[in-house]
Formats: structure tokens, C-alpha cells, sequence
């Protein structure tokens, strides 16, 4: 059986110029990156036909194995396709850290997959060393800014822009700068996060142009001054040179999907750190030329789908019409407490054994997601993403529960199959999507900061109560004096359970969501609390994907997968 990347490396793409040509895309409109890959122009955004369908794809909570969220967006995207519709796919960008850490490539799988493969995953156009260049620019001016002797009164214990890096690195999670002579600046402490966790790259998603994006910039907090005020990249002079670098970043990228659909890829934030969304910008293209646009929003509907709804479509005035829920029988199995996986190492004998009562045990989490899901008004579909050694009797389980719950459902192979495995999952989409819906938030904006945070625990994770550590209920009160309590809030938390706790399965309720930290990004647009251990710069595990991959003696990658 061949890998995700021998599949990838013997397809032949079809020219740049034709992918942007169903959509309406002539050569002025697209900047071309090497032979496979382009930057859109941002004055193709907007309608140049009737906004097509928007679907979001969001899945059960995730295990170790990978529940294939991407490649079961991908293959949807191909289903549609065979149905004769004109599709495209709306995808965050891989980042480097995961690549080379735990997860490996995140183009998709087999034949459902974005091409090319080596490209997709590594640079792409440059645009995450844009957003790590101009996060650390503005770090290195506010340290430049404290040297020369801080004219603005900045506070350097207040100082909350830490610096970025594309990689999974924990040794710079806790760092000190400024060690030296008088001349090496001031000693500080100071953390570096991973970029896709940057403020520069949730803003870059979000922005819907230009000017816009430079407004961002200049509104963002860098820390406070002795006097509470906050302290601005606009105040530093840096916003301006930010946008420079960003110049570039903020036009979507143009691949195309194994079938030669138009895959837009543009933007990585985190979605257990931040946003978790692709941008505003490339799916904004994708509606205005496309009778129907895939967008993925990343981990679990507790995380990237509750902030797409509550973040990404407040900012955009778009409402999908559709959410497809992807699970596996294989997550089922794991989440009813029966099985323990590892990332990288062999899949335990008895989780692939028939045993369709562990996957009912383990219905709950997908139940929750659900529930998410209708809790915004929007229609759903299950996804079952089928492996090669699943049961048909699994699979029942799965079909039988959304039935009960009135829900469509929905077999897709289109990793092994390509578009012809998820002809099924697409004819359901679709019908899914033509009924009518109304978008509801989980939250009034103009509530409180608290009472937002009660919101998400209560009808998002299921959570009882919310416990502010007390530095974290005076950070509360000092953002919300300053004007900052009306903006949308997100937690920040572990995305392997529903709760704040990883080693949790199932759907847990009545729990205690432990806030400890409560953080401000200005620029993109919201406030955002840390629960429990949640970190913003991930580690490398015992054997990291970095070790399987080289290059062959004709120069292609290896080890890609």
C-alpha cells in the first residue's frame, strides 16, 4: 500500500492557471510561488456570483490516532465535485512544530489529500516566517524601547508579548533576556510561544484587509504603563513596519486538492490555543466563486467550531449552513474508557477487534459534540471516517445514534477512495445545507468577561462551575475597566478531553473549569483564559516525526507522512 507521500509525489497537478479558472481566477489574479502554488490577490475577494453554501468541519474530541478531520474535509470536497458542483476547500496552513513533532504531515490522507504534499507542509510561501518575523520585530522594539530608556513608563513586569518560533521547543516556554553588560539590554523574564499560537497569526485570519490588518496591529498590547494604561504597538512605532512584513502574508495561497478542486490555505492559529480557524480573506474568496466552500475548524467542536461561531463569524457576518462532524470508530473505542493509546506506537490488538458495545460506551463524546453543534442552530452530519479494519456492526452503532437523533450520517472512504468515497457524505451535506437555519452565539458579547467564560463551561464543555485563580479575577477586572469586557472570549485548553483535563474520556459534566490566567489579545480581538496546564509552546515527544525524514538521492522528501 503506498504512503500519503508516494501518493502525492506520483500525481500530476494540474496547472495553477486552470484551478484558479473554475473559479473565475485569471493570471492578474494570482501571483504564482514555484510551479504549484499561488498567492491571491485580495482584490478577488468578494462576489462574483451568488454566495455559494458554507460547511464547517469539525469532529469528536481527539485521540492520538488522528481522527482525520482534514482528509475527510478534503474528501467531502472531491464528493461534491462528482456531484457536478463547483467546490473548493478552505484549510489552515500545517504548522513546523507538530510536522516535525508528533503529527507529521497535515495535508489530508491517501487520496484525499492537498497537493503538493512537500510544499503544503514545509514553508508553503513563507507565510508563518512572515508572522514570526514581525511578532519578533515588535518584541524586539519593546526591549529596544526599555534600553533607551523607556520613554512610554512601560512596566517590564507587566510586558506580555513573549517571542515566537515555528517549532516545538520547551526549553524556551520560561526564558530570561538582557544577561550580559549594560549594553545587552534590560534583564527580563520572558516565554517564547509556538507561532501559531502568535497574536499576529489570529489577527492575520481575522483581518479582512489591508487596512484593516494594520489597524489590528497598532491595537495591539504589548503590557501596561506604571499608571494600568495599556502600552500599544502603535504607541511603539512598530505597527507600521509590522504590516510591511505582512504586506504579502495577508493573501490567501491557491493549491489544489488530488481531484483538482481549488484549495485555499491561508492562516494556522491553534485551536486549543487560539481561533483555530483558517481566515476571513480565503473563505471570502472560496463564497464568492464557488457553489460550495469546505472550511475546517481545528480539534473538537468545543474548541475550533465554538470559536468559529463565536469569534471567526461575528468578525466575517457569514453563517454556515451546514457542520460535519467527523468521528471514527476507533475514537469511539478509546473514549469509552476501554483502550489507551500512544502516538507512534503499535495500535493495541483488542481496539481493532468487533466490539460494538465499546463503541456505544464511547457515544457520549460524540453526543456532546453534537449538542455543540445544535446548540448553534446549525444542521449537522456525522461523518464516519471508516479504516480498513473497522466492522460494519461499528459502524451501525454510529448510524444508529444519529437516527435516533435525526441527524444525517454518513460512511466516508475517501482516504483509500478518493471523491468516490464521499459521493455519500456529500449528497448528505447537501441536503443538509439547503435547510433553513438561523446562526445563535453561545454568548451576548457585551456580557461580561465571567459571565461569557460561565457561557462556554456551562453549554460548551459541560462544565458546573468556573474557579478564577485570584491573579486570574484581578486580570478580569483590570481588562474590563479598560474597555476590553466587551470582546469575545475564548479558554485556552487541553483538546485531548472535553474538560481541562487530558486524561478525561467521555463527555464529563459538573466539573470545575480552573481559569489561571487571563490574557488579552487586542489586535486579534478578544480575550483569552488559560485552564489548568495548557501550554503555548508544545514539546517534542520521545521519538519525533523529524527523525523518519530525509531526502532520497534524487532530492524528493522521505519520511513524510
Amino acid at each position: 500500500m503506498l504512503t500519503d507521500l508516494e501518493i502525492a509525489q506520483s500525481a500530476r497537478p494540474r496547472p495553477l492557471t486552470e484551478i484558479g479558472g473554475r473559479l473565475g481566477l485569471t493570471e492578474d489574479d494570482l501571483e504564482p510561488y514555484g510551479r504549484h502554488a499561488a498567492k491571491v490577490e485580495l482584490a478577488a475577494v468578494g462576489a462574483r456570483r451568488p454566495r455559494g453554501r458554507y460547511v464547517v468541519v469539525t469532529a469528536v474530541t481527539p485521540t492520538p490516532l488522528g481522527e482525520g478531520k482534514t482528509a475527510t474535509a478534503v474528501g467531502l470536497t472531491q464528493g461534491l465535485g462528482r456531484l457536478g458542483l463547483e467546490a473548493s476547500v478552505a484549510l489552515r496552513q500545517p504548522s513546523l512544530g507538530p510536522v516535525f513533532g508528533i503529527k507529521g504531515g497535515a495535508a489530508g490522507a491517501g487520496h484525499s489529500q492537498v497537493i503538493p504534499m512537500e510544499t503544503m507542509n514545509l514553508h508553503l510561501t513563507g507565510d508563518f516566517h512572515a508572522v514570526t518575523a514581525a511578532h519578533n520585530l515588535l518584541a524586539a522594539m519593546v526591549d529596544n524601547h526599555l534600553h533607551h530608556g523607556n520613554a512610554l513608563g512601560l512596566v517590564p513586569h507587566s510586558i506580555t508579548w513573549g517571542r515566537v518560533l515555528d517549532m516545538n521547543d520547551r526549553a524556551l516556554r520560561h526564558i530570561v533576556v538582557g544577561l550580559g553588560g549594560r549594553l545587552d539590554g534590560v534583564p527580563r523574564e520572558t516565554r517564547f510561544d509556538i507561532t501559531a499560537a502568535s497574536e499576529v497569526m489570529t489577527l492575520l485570519g481575522l483581518a479582512t484587509s489591508l487596512d484593516d490588518l494594520r489597524a489590528r496591529l497598532g491595537r495591539i498590547v504589548v503590557g501596561f504603563d506604571g499608571d494600568g494604561r495599556p502600552v500599544t504597538a502603535e504607541a511603539l512605532k512598530a505597527a507600521g513596519a509590522m504590516a510591511v512584513l505582512l504586506a504579502d502574508a495577508v493573501r490567501p495561497n491557491l493549491v489544489q486538492t488530488l481531484e483538482g478542486q481549488a484549495a485555499l490555505v491561508h492562516t494556522r492559529p491553534f485551536g486549543n490555543i487560539a481561533t483555530g480557524n483558517s481566515s476571513i480573506v480565503a473563505d471570502h474568496v472560496g463564497l464568492g466563486r464557488s457553489d460550495v466552500v469546505v472550511t475546517e475548524a481545528g480539534f473538537g467542536a468545543d474548541l475550533g467550531y465554538e470559536r468559529f461561531v463565536n469569534v471567526k463569524c461575528r468578525t466575517s457576518g457569514f453563517r454556515p449552513d451546514a457542520a460535519v462532524v467527523v468521528t471514527t470508530v476507533r475514537a469511539l473505542k478509546v473514549h469509552s474508557g476501554a483502550h489507551r493509546v500512544v502516538a507512534g506506537r503499535p495500535l493495541p490488538a483488542e481496539l481493532l477487534a468487533e466490539r460494538p458495545d465499546e463503541v456505544a460506551a464511547g457515544l457520549a463524546n460524540l453526543d456532546h459534540h453534537l449538542d455543540i453543534v445544535a446548540s448553534t442552530g446549525v444542521p449537522a452530519v456525522v461523518a464516519i471516517n471508516a479504516f480498513p479494519g473497522d466492522h460494519p456492526s461499528e459502524h451501525a452503532v454510529i448510524a444508529s445514534r444519529a437516527a435516533e437523533r435525526g441527524v444525517r450520517c454518513a460512511v466516508s472512504t475517501a482516504v483509500a477512495d478518493g471523491g468516490a468515497g464521499a459521493v455519500d457524505l456529500a449528497e448528505a451535506v447537501w441536503e443538509a445545507s439547503a435547510e433553513a437555519s438561523e446562526l445563535r452565539f453561545h454568548y451576548p458579547v457585551d456580557a461580561g468577561v465571567e459571565a461569557k467564560l460561565g457561557a462556554l463551561a456551562r453549554d460548551v464543555y459541560g462544565a458546573g462551575s468556573v474557579a478564577l485563580a485570584p491573579e486570574a479575577s484581578r486580570q478580569v477586572a483590570r481588562l474590563e475597566e479598560l474597555g476590553y469586557g466587551a470582546l469575545p472570549v475564548l479558554v485556552a485548553k487541553t483538546h485531548l478531553s472535553t474538560t481541562a483535563r487530558p486524561q478525561d474520556r467521555g463527555a464529563p459534566t459538573g466539573w470545575e473549569l480552573p481559569i489561571r490566567e487571563v490574557r488579552l489579545a487586542a489586535g486579534a480581538g478578544y480575550v483569552y483564559a488559560l485552564a489548568g496546564d495548557m501550554q503555548t509552546m508544545p514539546g517534542l515527544g520521545s521519538t519525533p516525526a523529524a527523525t523518519r525524514m530525509d531526502l532520497g538521492p534524487d532530492g524528493r522528501v522521505t519520511g513524510l507522512f
